[in-house]
């Protein structure tokens, strides 16, 4: 029993330890440069449903929940926007290659299509982001028309590999 306890107290010293360990946030300041609105249009809409069920975890701005403060669950969290930002990032997205963005169209179109985005643990917690049919369209309807408008502006070489 007393070894129980031993353990007990230093579990619990572990816990309120890890509390004063914290990530850093996702937080810029400002306007972002190489937003994807300032190269291709974001329609209010568009960008309304994106604020709501993408841009937590798909740019430099996390709004963060309540419990992101709290140990082992931010650093959980701060890896968990690591990986959607390197995935997509709509705050850097035209820095990247014209392959590299019309791509990342495609995914969006097949991710919102097949329910694969927002992710199902995301929307579980988060419930005011699952999409509902008609944003699902709203969303691919746009990334088909960024798609578009640049096959217009670029020679499609320039847009996908080719094959071999």
């Amino acid at each position: 029993m007393k070894k129980l306890q031993v353990i007990g107290w230093v579990a619990l010293g572990a816990l309120v330890i890890i509390q004063f360990i914290k990530p850093t946030p996702n937080q810029a300041v400002g306007p972002q440069a190489n937003y994807i609105g300032t190269k291709h249009e974001v329609p209010a809409n568009v960008k309304s449903i994106l604020d709501k069920a993408c841009m937590d975890c798909h740019s430099n701005n996390t709004r963060y929940p309540w419990y992101a403060s709290i140990q082992p669950l931010a650093w959980w969290l701060a890896d968990h926007v690591k990986d959607g930002k390197k995935q997509l990032n709509f705050d850097q997205y035209t820095q990247r290659s014209l392959r590299y963005q019309y791509h990342k169209m495609e995914e969006t179109i097949e991710m919102v299509k097949e329910e694969e985005m927002p992710l199902p643990s995301y929307t579980w917690i988060h419930t005011d982001t699952r999409l509902t049919y008609e944003e699902r369209v709203v969303i691919t309807d746009w990334a088909q028309s960024v798609m578009k408008n640049m096959e217009a502006q670029y020679p499609m070489d320039s847009l996908v590999k080719k094959s071999k």
